[in-house]
């Protein structure tokens, strides 16, 4: 009697394990836009075309389709029109690449800091805070020109009191990910593996 139950007990301990085989081969759900944000100097535009290759994905520079749409540089909109002109054209920019075609974004220093801005990236995109310390992001600024926020101005002062002032608003991001002095592949990996976990 006992033999001729097995055959059915092993087939309802079986059932249960090819369920969750069913599981574990369903598609991934679809690729979400990342969207990286953090200080000037931490590596966004660098790191970001590094992990859009990896991901598959297309990469936009959120600064270069701002100046792509106004036919002017940062410094220049800066200038002529002043920060609150230029962040209501970065927002829109912004509002304009989260079509829900998933990219990686890799987006201005204070791009973060507008509440509208900062809502559309948390809502529609993964948000990646790439955080490093001043003395990084000192030795990295000074390796480019076109930093409105730095003209005529102590770099390690204005940093300072920039991660002072955002990091708290950076850190509602829900991935942090640390930007230190090694290869951009050492922070990509980083990013791959926070996206996974």
């Amino acid at each position: 009697m006992m033999a001729m139950l097995l055959p059915d007990m092993r087939s309802l301990c079986i059932a249960p394990a090819l369920m969750n085989q069913d599981q574990l081969s369903a598609k991934p759900p679809e690729q979400r836009t990342i969207v990286l944000v953090g200080l000037m100097g931490v590596g966004k535009s660098t790191v970001g075309r590094r992990l859009a290759a990896r991901l598959g994905l297309p990469f936009v520079d959120a600064d270069k389709e701002i100046e792509d749409a106004a036919g002017l540089t940062i410094p220049e909109i800066f200038e002529r029109f002043g920060e609150d002109a230029f962040r209501d054209g970065e927002r829109r920019v912004i509002q304009r690449l989260l079509d829900g075609t998933p990219r990686v974004i890799a987006t201005g220093g204070g791009a973060f800091m507008n509440d509208e801005t900062r809502a559309l990236i948390l809502e529609k995109a993964t948000a990646v805070w790439l955080d490093a310390d001043i003395d990084t992001l000192v030795q990295r600024v000074g390796r480019r020109d076109g930093r409105p926020l730095l003209k005529d101005k102590d770099p390690q002062d204005v940093l300072t009191e920039l991660a002072r002032v955002r990091n708290p608003i950076y850190a509602q991001a829900p991935i942090r990910v640390k930007s230190r002095p090694l290869p951009h592949e050492a922070t990509v990996d980083a990013i791959l593996k926070a996206l996974q976990a």
